[in-house]
């Protein structure tokens, strides 16, 4: 591993706007993946919520490179209340919030969720707020800094995701999983929700579903 910070004003793109805030808008039931019944979480999820490589590594192989990342909000609000204590700070201070699809061949597999408190947007860090279409999880998993807190998961309405009505109904459940990343000992927090079109487990159930006929 180098030492060399990859994050530099030399390889980001140009900051968004900020737009109009998409909060989340009823508490989600986050806890930690160890807490779960192994009844409670199928196998075939099991292996994605728990991974603690890099998730864009994973879908840029399971998507055979047809990876894309589509930028939906970036702007300066405050975290919800759950959000806030992960990160140990008040649910009155403003943080960036970044939410992007994560598409694979094409369709969206992954709604990601990041929280960056403004104090961790600071020295070679403020770089981040103008990653345009960069994946975060590419940027993390290469910094020689990064630490990691454990996964925590939910089973959740895509609603209390706030995941747009525009991927997926509302009342569909969806798995997510977050964690607590530390670059240059700052945090930020990254949530993922899989989406119903998310072909990687799709495409495992059918089999395992025709290997039962």
């Amino acid at each position: 591993m180098t030492s060399t910070p990859i994050i530099t004003q030399s390889n980001i793109g140009t900051a968004l706007p900020i737009s109009q805030p998409s909060p989340i808008t009823s508490a989600i039931p986050w806890k930690a993946l160890s807490e779960f019944d192994h009844e409670q979480v199928p196998a075939g999820w099991h292996e994605w919520l728990s991974d603690r490589g890099s998730l864009t590594a994973r879908l840029v192989d399971a998507s055979e490179n047809k990876f894309s990342v589509e930028v939906l909000n970036q702007y300066e609000f405050v975290p919800s209340e759950s959000e806030a204590a992960a990160l140990d700070m008040s649910t009155s201070t403003p943080a960036m919030i970044r939410e992007v699809i994560l598409c694979g061949k094409g369709k969206p597999w992954v709604f990601a969720r990041s929280v960056l408190p403004l104090t961790t947007l600071t020295g070679r860090l403020v770089a981040l707020r103008e990653l345009d279409s960069q994946p975060l999880g590419a940027l993390l998993f290469s910094d020689p800094s990064m630490t990691r807190a454990p996964v925590e998961a939910s089973y959740s309405a895509a609603s209390a995701f706030s995941v747009p009505d525009t991927l997926c109904a509302g009342n569909a459940f969806l798995w997510g999983r977050r964690s607590v990343f530390y670059l240059d000992q700052k945090p930020l927090l990254v949530s993922e929700m899989f989406l119903p079109s998310f072909e990687p487990y799709n495409n495992m159930l059918r089999h395992t579903q025709d290997e039962q006929k």
